[in-house]
């Protein structure tokens, strides 16, 4: 059996990242930085389909020292889950959301963007390097607002990391190739999930305009990135690394 870490799974894409990760018989590790009850439920989805879940707390924001007791647990969990001292596939996912035009943007907030979206994935990812199997795969959620087709008012700050996240993967892939291991991002468009203190919900009313800029007509859904992050992942990717792949529905297309 394969064993996946997927960062952030206790809602929105990370849980249906996990789920569908899960559903193609792999192992999963997932975390949580406030949202515990979230990351139960989906241990416990896919318990209920057969499949096995260890869910662990970790601030991918914070200092390093928590990375290094993150993988003496991984550790733990892999020899007492699954007997193995290894694992297979790692999705750096866990996110956090801020918005606002470029003369407006706060230093603390953009400093706390670096931490989440960039400093964090990749300190995470050399702190748990030596564990990560030979012949395995990364997969960097960066996002459509890095790309051209993504670019709208208000997202400098944020746009900005996930380029750097796009930029990452592809030194990653370059370094890590003499061992096999593939890396890869996804950069979903909008989608519909509690980012932003879930603005969908809150405000309902920019949903169609959104569908009305995407050419298959309507808004992304968890599962749409999720199946999308699976099959990298696994053997249907085998031969593909070093990409950026934009999973929009055709966003500004």
């Amino acid at each position: 059996m394969t064993v996946a870490i997927i960062t952030g799974a206790s809602s929105g894409i990370g849980q249906s990242i996990a789920i569908q990760v899960a559903a193609r018989g792999a192992g999963v590790i997932l975390t949580y930085q406030g949202n515990s009850a979230g990351a139960f439920d989906t241990v416990a989805a896919i318990e209920k389909e057969g499949g096995t879940a260890v869910a662990l707390r970790l601030d991918v924001g914070g200092p390093l020292s928590g990375f290094i007791a993150f993988r003496d647990q991984v550790v733990a969990a892999l020899r007492d889950t699954w007997q193995r001292d290894t694992f297979d596939h790692l999705v750096n996912n866990a996110g956090s959301a801020y918005m606002a035009m470029f003369p407006d943007t706060a230093e603390d907030e953009f400093d706390k963007l670096y931490r989440v979206h960039l400093k964090g994935p990749y300190f995470l990812t050399q702190t748990l390097l030596p564990l990560l199997a030979d012949g395995g795969a990364i997969v960097n959620i960066a996002s459509g607002a890095a790309s051209f087709s993504g670019l709208e008012p208000g997202y400098s700050a944020y746009g900005s990391m996930k380029g750097g996240m796009v930029t990452l993967t592809r030194y990653l892939a370059k370094e890590l190739s003499v061992r096999g291991i593939r890396v890869n991002s996804v950069s979903p468009g909008a989608t519909r999930t509690r980012f932003g203190g879930d603005a969908f919900a809150r405000f309902p009313e920019v949903i169609p305009g959104l569908a009305a800029k995407t050419a298959l007509g309507r808004l992304g859904e968890p599962d749409d990135i999720g199946v999308a992050v699976a099959a990298l992942l696994g053997d249907d990717g085998r031969w593909i690394t070093a990409q950026d792949i934009e999973v929009s529905g055709g966003f500004n297309l």
